[in-house]
């Protein structure tokens, strides 16, 4: 069951849409478990009816015609319990409902299973048996097993709107396809989408309309070419080593790589109007599936080599000889499994209109440049068909975390007119520049700029900002293939300070690890975000730490409005560690000659270990800062960064604000200023709680400071204080948003949140 099962699901992978997809399982179902029928009902919801989607065994002509309502027959009992039902003999059953149509009265041995898909039932798998019996457990499970795969198939379909026998049976397809997923960054964005993708991931390339056939066909017979000679020369280096019949391998690759069913097939699919990757892709999954589908063992293996030729075809056409920038549209919408730092940086910033990642949450690095960049983002998209999009028109909403593709009229309608609103709240928002972050009773809570880039300065200067409240420094090493030295790290910390000068700037130390790898430092682990991470790794590469240490104290000098920041602590003793090494660091750089003072320094607050041990730490250092993600992270005990949990991921939990509370309480209990900088502190609806909690600055991206400034002056501090009270009695999420969100309509500035809807 173990290979039959393999091989379906690797069938399942390579179909062009659901369709076949469904044909695909009904019919080996059917082989693999020597049953007489095998059916796939889908749900539709607007009808409250399963329909009969595929099946091998009853009348094919039933197939999009027969309907059962919701609510009657053994399938409908399926999908209401989502579990599996296993019967000797299903015509017993009090629910059973005989449907002539299909020709089904021969059948007795009836199991059906739920296809689920993010807890919602999409549709029943069923197996038929002439004889009456219950099938067995490993049946079951089987049959489990494919209805996982086939959920994934019917929810891709649903999201491009591919699913062309529902469609003629009248099953519901909404506006065009809908993929939810979650907000990244505010706003909403209508553009054309580009597909990204990393390099040499053959099952990532999209399809790409091709301009010049014939540059494409040379560049991909180049490339068969010099793989070709890299096997030629893998063997001779390796003939000392192996026997004839080993040998023989690199030959059988290049022979592979010189077939004209391989090669014709590819110039073909380029001269059909296919970029050379794309039809390299379309050719080599072809290949695959006849591999994969001969029962003979060593054969089906040779799939795998078929794969790896395939990737390294795609190496030669990615090389840097080659490569060139994406067709940029006029308003690019960046799609993909994962799209990254460097892809957003690449793009060309006027041509930039949103983002759409299958991958990530609210707070993974993604989200964050978008925010920062003023871009709207969707995250979590994991319904994305990627591979079937470039080129589509596409509507991002970054508030509800929702993509439409290939929109209806009213519906691009729809969003042309919030688009206009929020450019026109925007330009209204413009106006609170110079105006200062007091609420009307006289609060005054300073807002700062949370920023990476040292082009990023002068922008947060002009939006308002009183300062940078965080500028991440692993930034300049994460774009290096090496640790960047003292004075290189010197200029870039003495530009940002100068600039704000005197204006107060927090500079965080390196913070790598987790989502931040360095490619030159690779650290290699399980689970990255309870690893080596943050003041571990300094702390353990003082060799490290204190090149920083001095760049950014040397970087000061004369200037003195530098803060220190420590991020990740989890004990006491990695304080007192890293400001022995700080103080190390300034009497060497005092030492040298340079009028540097001793800056304020403070701890990072992001674990629960932290959390509890907040006073201890304030009286230590000279300052906290609420890391809201990794705390939220933490405390929720899920990863930000995985789409299958990143809806459980939310910073208004209760047990979020009764930590930050607890923080905020501790440092003032000691005299010490307590503020956030996560991306919490740039949300408007969060900011009524923070002002609640006492908090003494937000620091934020520079595209949300205007609305949180305008939260800031129009909600008075006692009550702020009043409504969180309120939300630290609720029980949900939920039920906290809503009261927020009632406080913002009560301040007047409920159209932050109306924006979103």
């Amino acid at each position: 069951m173990l290979d039959v099962l393999r091989r379906i699901v690797q069938e399942v992978a390579g179909a062009r849409n659901l369709e076949q997809a469904s044909t695909i399982i009904v019919k080996r179902i059917k082989q693999a478990m020597a049953a007489d029928v095998c059916s796939v009902y889908l749900c539709d919801y607007t009808q409250r009816q399963h329909v009969l989607m595929a099946t091998d065994g009853l009348n094919p002509a039933a197939v999009g015609r027969v309907r059962l309502a919701m609510g009657e027959g053994v399938v409908s009992v399926v999908g209401e319990n989502a579990e599996p039902l296993n019967l000797d003999n299903a015509p017993d059953h009090p629910r059973y409902r005989y449907v002539a149509e299909t020709g089904e009265e021969f059948y007795h041995g009836f199991v059906g299973v739920p296809i689920i898909h993010h807890r919602k039932v999409l549709g029943v798998l069923v197996v038929r048996q002439r004889d009456k019996r219950k099938f067995a457990e490993d049946e079951v499970s089987f049959l489990v097993t494919m209805a996982a795969q086939l959920a994934g198939a019917i929810a891709s379909a649903e999201a491009s709107g591919g699913m062309p026998v529902a469609e003629q049976s009248g099953l519901a397809i909404v506006d065009g396809g809908i993929v939810d997923g979650l907000g990244g960054a505010p706003g909403v964005a209508i553009g054309t989408a580009l597909v990204m993708y990393p390099p040499a991931d053959l099952d990532a390339v999209p399809d790409r309309t091709v301009t010049d056939v014939q540059a494409e066909i040379v560049a991909f017979k180049a490339a068969v070419g010099t793989v070709q000679a890299e096997m030629q020369n893998l063997g001779d280096k390796l003939v000392m080593h192996l026997s004839a019949e080993d040998r023989a391998l690199f030959d059988a690759y290049s022979l592979m790589l010189s077939s004209g069913s391989l090669v014709d097939k590819v110039v073909e699919r380029i001269s059909a109007g296919n970029w050379a990757s794309g039809a390299l892709r379309e050719t080599v999954a072809e290949h695959i599936k006849v591999f994969e589908d001969m029962d003979d063992a060593y054969l089906r293996e040779r799939a795998e080599d078929i794969r790896d030729l395939g990737r390294r075809v795609l190496m030669c056409l990615q090389s840097s000889g080659r490569r060139k920038p994406p067709p940029y549209p006029e308003r690019a919408v960046l799609v993909g499994d994962e799209i990254t730092a460097a892809m957003l940086a690449e793009a060309p910033r006027e041509r930039l209109a949103g983002v759409v990642s299958a991958s990530g949450s609210r707070s993974s690095h993604v989200a964050i440049l978008a925010r920062a960049l003023g871009v709207p983002a969707v995250v979590g998209a994991g319904d994305l068909p990627t591979g079937r999009l470039e080129g589509r028109e596409m509507i991002v909403d970054g508030y509800r975390g929702r993509v439409y593709l290939c929109p209806s009229d009213p519906v691009r309608a729809e969003y042309q007119r919030l688009a206009r609103e929020e450019a026109e709240l925007n330009a209204g928002l413009a106006g609170l520049r110079d105006l200062p972050a007091e609420t009307p009773d006289g609060v005054r809570v300073p807002l700062y700029a949370n920023t990476g880039l040292v082009a990023d300065a002068s922008p947060s200067l002009s939006s308002g900002a009183e300062g940078i409240g965080l500028y991440r420094t692993e930034f300049p090493f994460m774009v290096r293939d090496r640790f960047p030295g003292e004075q290189e790290q010197r200029r870039i910390y003495r530009e940002v300070l100068e600039t704000f000068a005197p204006r107060p700037v927090v500079l965080r130390t390196l913070d790598v690890g987790g989502d931040k790898p360095l490619g030159y430092f690779p650290i290699e682990e399980e689970n990255p975000f309870l690893g080596w991470r943050g003041i571990r790794i300094t702390l353990d590469h003082p060799d490290i730490f204190m090149v920083q240490l001095r760049a950014m104290l040397g970087a000061s000098a004369g200037l003195n409005n530098l803060r220190l920041l420590l991020p990740m602590v989890s004990h006491l003793g990695e304080v007192d560690d890293a400001l022995a090494l700080v103080r190390r660091a300034h009497r060497e750089v005092v030492a040298e000659g340079e009028a540097v003072e001793m800056p304020p320094v403070g701890v990072m607050i992001e674990v629960p270990a932290a959390v509890y041990q907040s006073e201890a730490i304030a009286r230590r250092v000279d300052f906290l800062s609420i890391g809201s993600n990794d705390l939220t992270q933490y405390l929720l005990a899920v990863d930000r960064n995985n789409g299958r949990v990143a809806e459980l991921y939310d910073a208004l939990h209760p047990a979020v604000l009764q930590a930050m509370v607890h923080v905020v309480q501790a440092g003032h209990r000691v005299g010490k200023p307590v503020g956030v900088c996560g991306e919490m502190a740039g949300d408007p609806l969060a900011t009524v709680a923070l002002l609640g909690m006492g908090v003494d600055s937000l620091s934020m991206s520079v595209a949300s400071l205007p609305r949180v400034k305008w939260v800031v002056r129009s909600v008075a501090h006692a009550e702020a204080q009043a409504v969180l009270t309120e939300l630290l009695a609720m029980e949900s999420p939920a039920a906290v948003r809503r009261r927020l969100e009632q406080a913002l309509e009560a301040a007047g500035v409920g159209s932050l949140v109306r924006a979103g809807k």
